[in-house]
């Protein structure tokens, strides 16, 4: 009995010795040093809202306490960030890209200035998981999808570029449902698209009602912009009585349709991905440091305040999902391909 209470404790001062040993090595190669973190978007959207509030806590997570610094890279709705991630950053642990997890989606369509393999980026983790919500303007007088669909009045949406909600939503609600939307992509971010509302020059809006709620807030409690629709999977608990897009869908093809678009913005959209290759024990320290700042109370204290929602989801489950949209089944793919062009 003594010797197997001895080799028990000997296995766990190894376990001790070992983790203090990861930790140390950690903190020596982290300390004194700067991780980037690469936003697909200019500053002021959503996106870039998250990575910011991220960066102010989760140096405090990693050994050797490194500074956080955040880098805008806009342009093709995110993908020069993925694209410079996946082929020009140094697989080091220094350098964090973030972008539209819908460029994932994207690849397997077969966009053409996609220049990244999904399946070989290293996964860190989302802060949350979006519900998007349809809105439109004050000004085009139209107040449910009854009243849109029945005046067949082409309202005027402003994108991103294809892969993100902004643009994939309105093409395939356009498609299932046949609702009269007129997409004008290419702005480079949400910030933009808001601009773009307020002049005048597009009266449409397909956004993450997580992002929406904190930086369309002057629009949404002014009454300028009016939520008609959500394209989520389930009711979102705050919005329990908006009409959800599925339920307009007449086909089984179309809540397909509907549903996957849903779930490649839901789960998968808000990725933190490191470049392929980049040692594992650093994957493993910041994915563990990611997770940590999730559940940091000042953290949580500031997203509160900003009106983001924090739903986040580990770095191996985002991978995991990364791998299911991956191998989507051909005939379903090929649907999506022609309604998302």
């Amino acid at each position: 009995m003594q010797r197997l209470l001895l080799a028990l404790l000997m296995v766990l001062l190894g376990a001790f010795v070992a983790e203090s040993d990861h930790a140390s090595a950690q903190a020596n190669f982290f300390e004194g040093k700067a991780i980037r973190i690469v936003v697909g978007f200019t500053a002021g959207g959503g996106y870039d809202a998250y990575t910011r509030t991220l960066a102010r806590h989760m140096g405090k997570h990693i050994p050797g306490n490194p500074s956080m610094i955040v880098e805008n890279m806009p342009g093709a709705g995110s993908m020069i960030s993925a694209n410079y991630t996946f082929k020009a950053a140094r697989p080091d642990g220094l350098t964090i890209g973030h972008f539209i997890g819908g460029l994932f989606l994207q690849q397997l369509l077969g966009k053409p200035g996609i220049e990244f393999d999904a399946a070989k980026f290293q996964f860190v983790g989302v802060p949350a998981q979006d519900n998007f919500v349809i809105g439109l303007a004050k000004s085009t007088g139209i107040t449910d999808v009854e009243s849109w669909m029945a005046s067949k009045q082409v309202v005027k949406f402003g994108g991103v570029a294809s892969g993100s909600g902004s643009d994939d939503f309105p093409n395939i609600l356009k498609a299932t449902l046949g609702l009269p939307i007129q997409l004008v992509s290419g702005y480079k971010g949400t910030a933009d698209v808001r601009l773009a509302f307020n002049s005048g020059e597009v009266a449409g809006l397909s956004n993450s009602w997580e992002s929406t709620k904190s930086t369309w807030r002057k629009e949404l409690e002014s009454g300028d912009l009016k939520l008609i629709l959500q394209a989520t999977l389930k009711p979102h608990p705050e919005h329990p009585k908006l009409p959800m897009a599925l339920n307009y869908a007449k086909t089984e093809e179309a809540k397909r349709l509907i549903s996957t678009v849903a779930r490649v913005h839901g789960p998968t959209v808000r990725p933190y991905v490191l470049p392929p290759n980049t040692p594992a024990d650093r994957v493993q320290t910041l994915r563990k440091a990611f997770m940590a700042t999730m559940k940091d109370p000042e953290f949580l204290a500031e997203a509160k305040k900003a009106n983001l929602d924090i739903n986040p989801e580990d770095g191996a489950t985002l991978e995991q999902n990364v791998k299911e949209i991956l191998q989507l089944e051909p005939a379903l793919v090929a649907k999506l391909k022609e309604s998302l062009k």
